[in-house]
């Protein structure tokens, strides 16, 4: 990587560490010094231990479970703290951007929670963001700043093909993730199957019909996350009782939260892809759970950014990585 000096500066907060090292890793950069704590009252305590002057700084912080909103803080604070500390440009790195399920007022009085964390991270300091596979792609327009906004679908297709599956499938758990299995089909040159199901309630789904051919095929279940689980599993159960060959889930964030994994590993399921957005503990990591590195997809997104390079080929997964 092109350097001048100290040009370039990663950091990481609490959500970020595994990840941000392995970025590092690849663009052959030390990890920034910071010391990310809390005092005794929980305040968060943010201290920068190095010269930020006039640097290109990337912070590396998922806003995601189990701390959600002491990882905002902490990713808001340094910024804050980056700013003072008279960074030359402060792009937020969040591989997984919570609050990002409330985009819209579905019901009357509702918040508009994505708008709000967009607005915090501008109001901070902000002056660029990447993130990967938003749960809505207009959230990028909540921004009045520049927004990266990745795709990790090319990063899980490329696992797949390596399977050297075959008669596959891709099913779309429902109907608003029916462009992303769509894309994501194109990849491993496969045609897609949509389950229509109705939600009672969040975090609560019900398998009405399946709309395509799934009949004795390897099927490939695809979707922006997996949280409680519960959607992913019974669309699991209806494909096998339908006659699928296989089901593999493949997911960019592994948010895992409630009875995730309980279900996961009673599921039919044969095998959950995921990338490593959100960092997991041990607790939650089970034999049939793949996990893929986005950490060179980010850092070349980095180093175009840095070195002021076209970003807009990652966005379509063109560049291969």
């Amino acid at each position: 990587m092109r350097r001048t000096g100290d040009g370039v500066k990663i950091f990481a907060g609490n959500a970020g560490k595994n990840l941000s090292l392995k970025i590092c890793k690849e663009l052959g950069l030390p990890l920034g010094e910071a010391s990310v704590g809390a005092f005794s009252d929980g305040e968060i305590s943010i201290t920068i231990g190095e010269s930020v002057r006039g640097a290109d700084v990337f912070i590396v912080q998922s806003v995601a479970p189990p701390e959600v909103n002491t990882y905002l803080m902490e990713l808001l604070i340094m910024i804050d703290a980056l700013k003072r500390a008279s960074a030359g440009r402060i792009t937020a790195v969040i591989p997984y951007y919570g609050y990002a399920r409330q985009d819209r007022k579905a019901r009357a009085r509702d918040p508009i929670s994505a708008k709000l964390v967009a607005d915090l991270l501008e109001k901070a300091g902000a002056d660029r963001v990447l993130t990967m596979d938003l749960h809505a792609a207009q959230i990028q327009g909540y921004f009045d700043i520049p927004v990266d906004h990745l795709l990790g679908q090319p990063l899980l297709a490329s696992y797949v093909n390596g399977k050297g599956m075959e008669n596959m499938v891709v099913v779309s758990p429902d109907f608003g993730s029916v462009t992303r299995a769509r894309d994501f089909s194109s990849k491993i040159d496969s045609p897609i199957a949509i389950i229509e199901k109705r939600r009672p309630k969040a975090n609560e789904s019900e398998v009405m019909s399946i709309i395509g051919e799934v009949e004795g095929k390897n099927v490939i279940l695809v979707d922006d996350m997996i949280d409680t689980a519960g959607t992913i599993c019974k669309a699991a159960e209806v494909l096998v009782d339908m006659g699928a060959k296989s089901v593999m889930a493949c997911c960019t964030h592994a948010v895992f939260s409630g009875p995730a994994i309980d279900r996961l590993v009673a599921s039919p399921i044969n095998e959950v892809v995921i990338l490593d957005t959100i960092e997991l503990p041990q607790e939650k990591l089970f034999d049939k759970l793949t996990i893929l590195s986005s950490s060179k997809l980010m850092a070349e997104a980095i180093r175009r950014i840095y070195q002021n390079d076209s970003v807009s080929e990652l966005f379509v997964g063109k560049k291969r990585l």
